[in-house]
């Protein structure tokens, strides 16, 4: 009899101590819980908040980016520690954990902390900045969209989305073409050898002038440039405001190309003379 009440009694404690260690987690989970949803609303007013005070003080559109960018990251970090300490896991504890493994993780992230300074380099020299169509000698070509942390986004004019490592970017040969507002068209046409030079050079300088895009100050730029094995190839060189490149570039070609077989003026093919003995 004895017996059976001293069993009872420790099931009743275990019970107890279930119930109470039952209540303590939940408690600690629901907390976990509110501070997450209130944190995670802070957190984005806090992303809201930060954006509009870049956008008020007209701050560079790829700094704007890199910002928001590493201020969301620093404040999920906080987000998540806060959660971690209510659910009652030591942070000391944890914090040891995370320098114990310091170095495998700096090892992982050598490439990220390489395009992170990567960032500040060219948000600092800027190089390029966002809307600017780039090419890099890493391959990586397009109109820049953002600056993040560890890369920069670029629009392919196939709208293909590329993301260049900063660090790569940093480092790399970098042709921005949106940098100067002035840039110059260069032409190559071939006509063929026993045409008039006077009366081409006549025609494109009355074509260049047609065309309000090209500009008169520096002075477009004909010549003889090439005798070449079965053409003779007149250099033209204009220069255009960099928004109408593309456009005089192909509206050229196609005057050019009509006007020439209107006058006569005949384009050349490669050929091959082969004599018989």
């Amino acid at each position: 009899m004895i017996l059976t009440v001293e069993i009872g009694t420790q099931l009743n404690e275990i019970v107890s101590k279930l119930i109470a260690s039952g209540i303590d987690l939940g408690e600690r989970i629901l907390g976990a819980l509110v501070i997450f949803i209130v944190g995670k609303f802070l957190v984005n007013w806090a992303n809201r908040l930060l954006a509009k005070i870049l956008a008020k003080r007209k701050v560079e559109v790829g700094v704007q980016t890199f910002l928001k960018s590493m201020a969301n990251i620093l404040l999920m970090i906080m987000l998540g520690l806060a959660v971690i300490g209510r659910l009652g896991i030591e942070l000391t504890g944890f914090a040891a954990l995370l320098a114990s493994a310091g170095v495998a993780v700096g090892m992982a992230l050598s490439g990220n902390l390489q395009n992170f300074a990567g960032g500040i380099i060219i948000l600092i020299f800027r190089p390029y900045k966002v809307g600017d169509y780039i090419e890099a000698n890493t391959g990586a070509s397009g109109t820049v969209q953002e600056i993040q942390i560890f890369h920069t986004v670029l629009v392919t004019p196939d709208n293909k989305v590329v993301y260049a490592p900063n660090g790569a970017m940093s480092n790399a040969v970098v042709t921005n073409y949106s940098h100067k507002e002035v840039r110059r068209v260069d032409f190559n046409f071939g006509v063929e050898y026993g045409t008039d030079f006077e009366h081409v050079q006549a025609i494109l300088k009355k074509l260049i002038g047609a065309d309000k895009r090209i500009l008169t100050t520096p002075e477009p730029f004909i010549e003889l440039g090439q005798l070449a094995d079965s053409s003779v190839n007149i250099t033209v060189r204009v220069w255009v405001n960099a928004s109408d490149y593309w456009g005089v570039y192909f509206d050229m070609n196609k005057a050019v190309y009509t006007t020439f077989n209107n006058e006569g003026i005949e384009f050349p093919f490669p050929q091959l003379t082969v004599h018989q003995a």
